[in-house]
């Protein structure tokens, strides 16, 4: 559901309603995922997409073979259901979502989460990702198995994600000793700001990537001012104004 990233190197795992009331494990796995998927997964992910921005989770496995070129029948012996297509397609975005922070391994903290904050934000400002966003909010009520599926598989995947990268830069002595949870949440809220809000009720945000570069160096360096280990990193200073409210 975005731009071009890598490939992703893991599979995420299913959570547990337990798991996700706080319980704190490994989210994903060593696989090589990127090999599993062909041609033929592409242009379905690519539909359910497009697809998404159009219709919600109304979208039927008729309308997704339709614009992906296959039959019905394929698509139900290749996902099983609706529910895990979807799935799929969120574990392609989640992997390429957290891509910045894979491939920038290593103790260059703010390089990493600037790359990470970089990507989140132009995914989340893609016109398709926009109306999606709009399309599920107005229709969550009326389908709440599926927005919570959506949310599972997508936001709560993304944050537990991101709070494992934290808890292995915290046994570094990267990061002070603090909840990896909540730091990655905060995070996470830090970065995308009113924006989202903002977009959702049709609002002027930051379109433009150079105002979204300049939130996503603030946003980040704030974040590593309240946990970087002191040592670990020597941050800019900078007195400019930034606001562009």
């Amino acid at each position: 559901m975005g731009g071009v990233y890598i490939a992703c190197q893991y599979q995420t795992q299913r959570f547990s309603n337990s798991e996700l009331d706080g319980i704190v494990h490994r989210v994903n796995s060593p696989a090589p995922a990127a090999a599993l998927l062909d041609a033929r997964d592409h242009r379905v992910f690519d539909a359910v997409r497009d697809l998404m921005a159009t219709q919600g989770m109304q979208l039927s496995m008729e309308s997704v073979a339709q614009q992906a070129g296959c039959s019905k029948q394929t698509l139900y012996s290749r996902y099983g259901s609706k529910q895990e297509l979807l799935r799929r397609v969120l574990q392609r975005h989640l992997c390429r979502a957290t891509a910045g922070l894979r491939a920038l391994e290593g103790d260059d903290l703010r390089g990493c989460l600037l790359q990470f904050a970089f990507d989140y934000l132009d995914h989340f400002n893609e016109p398709h990702v926009v109306q999606t966003r709009r399309l599920i909010a107005g229709e969550a009520a009326r389908f709440p198995d599926e927005a919570r599926s959506l949310y599972r598989d997508g936001a709560e995947a993304l944050t537990f994600h991101l709070a494992e990268w934290i808890q292995h830069r915290i046994q570094e002595s990267l990061l002070r000793h603090d909840d990896p949870h909540f730091m990655a949440e905060l995070l996470l809220s830090m970065i995308a700001g009113q924006d989202f809000e903002k977009q959702r009720f049709h609002t002027p945000h930051r379109a433009d990537a150079s105002q979204r570069r300049r939130w996503a160096e603030f946003s980040v360096d704030s974040f590593l001012r309240a946990f970087a280990a002191p040592e670990a990193i020597r941050l800019p200073h900078s007195n400019q104004h930034r606001s562009f409210s």
